[in-house]
């Protein structure tokens, strides 16, 4: 069997250089250049690697963009005030506020008081109420990357089994949602798994497309896979690895040398899912700018 990677990184080259095209559209007939907020707190060296990718990404595509930081001791008071304070503005389109956050403060209350329109993260519960209801909305930036890949690639989920393991608010839940609507790619029949789940092999084996988003390194092996099933693997753990410069390597939730060859198609760890989070929230930011964020989009 012939197994196609699913090139994350290309896909989304593709994307910002649609998006560019489009900002420069907007800037020649005189209109408002997105505008993309980001909230970082705390020196997490993960957190900082995914914000410096966001805001390049901003430069690349010709957004504006602003990086708002805070030390970790920063008062949850003060962080839902400089939300509020961005919700009133009228220059800046989208905000993000990069998880995790400190212990003392409550990631609901931050979710919650980001403006729907500029949550372009797609983590409020009226963005998450209107796609549960397959109403336009901002999608959550992975989900929704996810659903471009299979899209991209012509990888048809109509009828199919799709198994989707984890049911985290920012991943699983709404990657069950998606590929279940009337809709292309959806329509498929979905099994939503977890840490609780009995026997997740028997179900994984069932399927034709496999999505995990657990955090667990190598989870999915290649006994747990049938003949020509689509995987994607949104896993990005990192791995201590003397032999790399960085120290450590970053491995997905599945065991990919073993599974690949079985696979019809899959997505490598790094550079498969991980890219197209940030087009995601890209183009969620452009449809905040033109306003038509409501508006049914393609």
């Amino acid at each position: 069997m012939t197994t196609q990677l699913i090139d994350g990184k290309k896909v989304s080259l593709e994307i910002k250089q649609e998006i560019a095209v489009a900002v420069e559209n907007i800037k020649n007939n005189g209109g408002k250049i997105p505008h993309l907020a980001a909230i970082l707190v705390g020196d997490d060296g993960a957190s900082h690697t995914y914000v410096g990718g966001k805001v390049k990404s901003c430069e690349e595509v010709g957004f504006r963009s602003t990086l708002i930081t805070y030390e970790s001791s920063v008062s949850e008071e003060t962080l839902l005030a400089k939300i509020e304070e961005i919700n009133n503005d009228t220059e800046i389109d989208g905000l993000i506020v990069q998880l995790p956050l400190p212990k003392h403060i409550s990631v609901e209350k931050v979710t919650e008081r980001i403006r729907p329109e500029k949550d372009v993260d797609g983590f409020h519960p009226v963005n998450i109420g209107r796609m549960n209801k397959g109403l336009p909305a901002h999608i959550s930036a992975t989900p929704n990357g996810i659903m471009m890949l299979l899209k991209r690639y012509g990888i048809n989920t109509k009828g199919k089994h799709c198994v989707v393991v984890g049911r985290s608010n920012i991943v699983g839940s709404p990657m069950s949602i998606l590929m279940a609507r009337d809709s292309e790619p959806g329509n498929a029949t979905v099994t939503l798994c977890h840490k609780n789940t009995v026997d997740l092999a028997s179900y994984t084996r069932q399927a034709d497309i496999i999505i995990v988003a657990v955090g667990i390194p190598g989870l999915i092996k290649a006994d747990m896979v049938k003949d020509g099933a689509v995987i994607i693997d949104v896993g990005t753990t990192r791995v201590p690895d003397a032999s790399k410069k960085a120290g450590y390597a970053i491995k997905g939730d599945v065991d990919f040398e073993a599974v690949a060859p079985k696979c019809s198609y899959i997505t490598p760890v790094p550079g498969g899912v991980g890219p197209m989070t940030i087009a995601s929230l890209l183009l969620n930011t452009l449809a905040s700018a033109k306003g038509d964020v409501y508006q049914t989009r393609s």
